[in-house]
Parts: C-alpha cells; structure tokens; sequence
C-alpha cells in the first residue's frame, strides 16, 4: 500500500477551506459596494448578472490564488477545487433559502466562469514567489 502523507493532505484540505472562505468574504463584500452603488446612483439593474458574474470571477481568482500559494502543487486541480466548492455553496444556499435550484444559462456561466477562475487562480497561486 502507498505511504500517503496524511499531514500535507490535511493542510492541503485546510488552504482549500480558507480560499473558498476568503472568496466567499471577497464577494460579499464585492456585492456590497456594488449594491450601494446601485442605490445611490443610475446604474441600471441590466448591470446586476454581468456584475456578479465579475465579481465571483474575481472573488474565486484571488481565494484559489492565496490558498495555492501555500500549497505550491497542483495549482490548477486545487484552484479549480475552490472555484467548485464556491459556486456548490452558492448554489446551497441560494435553494435553502428559498431562491430555489435552477439549472439554466446563467448557472451554467456562473459555474463555468467559478471553475475557470479557480484554475487560472490556482495556477497563478503556485507561481508566485513570496
């Protein structure tokens, strides 16, 4: 039987853990700002899908990047990993709470766009030197 190394496995599931956190805190507060400005100004509701498509995208880029960068291998199945994890939380949550569970276009972009992002993520998280 192979020797697995429990001890990288376990931390390597932790810094997964923490990037999907970090994404899901980047967001909120992403979706923050973004619902102020739709309040106090003309943007229109045209803007709200793009916008949260953009700003996942960017939430699931930095998370998978910092909990690769820990990692320092296999950036692009761990940052896909995060990107995964994200958008299955997401979609959770968004059917517990009534929103309901519905597979259409914008999911199917939504769940391209989180696990595309956690690639690129992950692959940049491994590269970067500290």
């Amino acid at each position: 039987m192979e020797n697995i190394d429990k001890e990288g496995m376990y931390k390597n599931i932790i810094n997964i853990i923490k990037g999907t956190v970090i994404a899901i805190i980047i967001t909120l507060i992403g979706l923050l700002i973004f619902a102020t400005v739709l309040t106090y100004t003309d943007v229109g509701e045209e803007t709200i899908k793009p916008v949260i498509i953009v700003i996942t995208a960017i939430s699931i880029l930095i998370g998978s990047g910092i909990s690769t960068r820990k990692i320092k291998k296999m950036g692009l199945v761990n940052g896909g990993i995060v990107g995964l994890i994200y958008i299955l939380l997401i979609y959770i949550t968004s059917s517990i709470t009534g929103s309901g569970f519905a597979l259409n276009m914008y999911s199917a972009m939504m769940l391209g766009a989180s696990v595309i992002a956690g690639i690129l993520g992950g692959i940049i998280g491994v590269n970067m030197k500290k």
